[in-house]
C-alpha cells in the first residue's frame, strides 16, 4: 500500500513586527460607513482581548508572496534531503496571488505555483504546478490533493506551499485589519510503499472537508474600503467575523469527531490538535466544543495548552501559512513546551473563505524513508 508521508517541512516569517500600536495612527470606520467614535486605544485594547493578538508580521516593501512561498518551499526541499529535480508537483495555496506594488490588485498570471516553480530553479518539465485557492484552508486542501495523486501513484514526490501577504489587502479603517498577517510554510508529501501491516498506519490516516455556499457565502469576501474617501485599493478583505465565529463552532467540531471516528480513534489519541490560527476566542471555543462531544465532565484549561499549541498571540492570522508554519515550528524544537515524536497522532483543521473547512490526521513513523 503507498502512503503519504511527511520528508521536509519549511517556514517563513517576516522580520517585521506590527504592534498594536501601530494601529493607534488609524482611522476606524463601521459597516455603515461612518466614522467609530471610540477611541483608538479603546478598540484595540477590545480588539486584544477577544484575538489576544499582541504582534503581527508584514512583509517589508517589494517581497512578494511568491518570494516568501519560494523560502519556505527551499527550506522544506532541505530539510526533506529530496532533490528538487524530483518534484513532480507543486502546490501552491493562497488567495490573493502577487500583490503588484503600485496598482495594488492580485497578479495571478503566471500562477504563484508556477512562479515557485521558476524561483526554484526547477527544470523538470513534467513538474506540473497547481494553484490551490480554497481560503484560509488551501494548504491542509493542497495536503489532501497531494495524498491523492500519491496513492493514484500519478506523483511520488510533490511541494505544498502556502504564503499570503495580506498585510497588502486590508482596509486600513476596517477594525478586521488587527487579524491579519504575513507568511509562508511549506511541506513536502511523499510516497512510502509499505511492506508492513504496521507501516500502514503512518503518513495520513483520513481527511475530511466541505464547502457551504448559501448564506455563509458572504461571510468572508472582498469589497471596498468602510471609509468611501480610500480609495488606495479598491478590493480588500470584508469579514463578517459574528458569522464565521457561529459556522465554526457548529461545523468544526463535528467534523473532526467524525475524522476521528472513521479510524476508529478516540481524542485521547491525539497528541496536537493544529488548527488555524485564526481568533484565538474562536479557537479555544471550537476547542471546548470539540471535548463536549467527547461528554468531557469538565473542561481543563490546562488541556488548551497541552493540545492545542497557538501562535496567533506573536504571529496574527497568516491565512493558509498558520497551520503548516506551526507545524514546522514544533518539529524544528521551536515551540516550547510542544514536541511532536515519530509514533504520534496529530489532528489539523482550518477554516476558510467559502465557506471551506477540513481537517486531517496524521501519524508519523517510526520507520526511516
Amino acid at each position: 500500500m503507498i502512503r503519504s508521508i511527511i520528508t521536509g517541512t519549511g517556514h517563513y516569517l517576516p522580520k517585521k513586527i506590527i504592534k498594536s500600536d501601530y494601529f493607534l495612527k488609524y482611522s476606524f470606520y463601521d459597516q455603515k460607513g461612518l466614522k467609530i467614535k471610540k477611541s483608538n486605544q479603546e478598540i484595540i485594547n477590545k480588539f486584544k482581548k477577544i484575538t489576544e493578538i499582541e504582534e503581527r508580521r508584514y512583509v517589508h516593501k517589494g517581497l512578494l508572496n511568491s518570494d516568501i512561498a519560494t523560502i519556505a518551499a527551499k527550506k522544506a526541499l532541505i530539510h526533506s534531503k529530496i532533490y528538487k529535480e524530483k518534484i513532480d508537483y507543486i502546490i501552491s495555496a493562497h488567495n490573493y496571488g502577487d500583490i503588484h506594488p503600485l496598482s495594488y490588485q492580485s497578479d495571478l498570471m503566471p500562477s504563484i505555483a508556477s512562479r515557485v516553480k521558476n524561483k526554484l530553479k526547477i527544470n523538470n518539465h513534467k513538474c506540473r504546478p497547481y494553484d490551490m485557492i480554497f481560503g484560509c484552508t488551501g494548504w491542509i486542501e493542497g495536503m489532501i490533493l497531494a495524498d491523492q495523486l500519491i496513492r493514484s501513484k500519478y506523483a511520488k514526490n510533490i511541494l505544498i506551499t502556502s504564503s499570503e501577504t495580506l498585510s497588502k489587502v486590508i482596509d486600513p479603517h476596517d477594525q478586521n485589519a488587527m487579524i491579519f498577517s504575513d507568511g509562508a510554510g511549506a511541506a513536502v508529501l511523499s510516497a512510502v510503499d509499505t511492506t508492513t501491516k504496521e507501516e500502514e498506519n503512518y503518513g495520513i490516516l483520513y481527511f475530511d472537508s466541505q464547502c457551504n455556499t448559501n448564506e455563509e457565502f458572504h461571510y468572508l469576501t472582498n469589497g471596498p474600503s468602510l471609509n468611501p474617501n480610500y480609495t488606495k485599493s479598491l478590493l480588500n478583505i470584508r469579514m463578517n467575523g459574528r458569522r464565521i465565529y457561529e459556522y465554526a463552532l457548529n461545523e468544526v467540531p463535528k467534523m473532526l469527531k467524525n475524522i476521528l471516528d472513521h479510524v476508529n480513534l478516540h481524542l485521547n489519541d491525539i497528541k496536537k490538535i493544529l488548527i488555524h490560527q485564526a481568533n484565538a476566542k474562536m479557537d479555544y471555543a471550537i476547542f471546548k466544543r470539540l471535548l463536549k462531544l467527547y461528554n468531557y465532565s469538565s473542561i481543563d484549561k490546562g488541556l488548551y495548552k497541552k493540545l492545542m499549541p497557538m501562535t496567533i498571540q506573536k504571529f496574527g492570522n497568516s491565512s493558509v501559512a498558520t497551520v503548516p508554519t506551526l507545524l514546522d515550528l514544533i518539529l524544528k524544537g521551536e515551540m516550547p513546551n510542544h514536541n511532536i515524536q515519530p509514533g504520534d497522532t496529530i489532528l489539523m483543521a482550518s477554516l476558510g473563505a467559502g465557506m471551506n473547512i477540513n481537517g486531517m490526521i496524521y501519524r508519523f513513523p517510526y520507520f526511516k524513508l
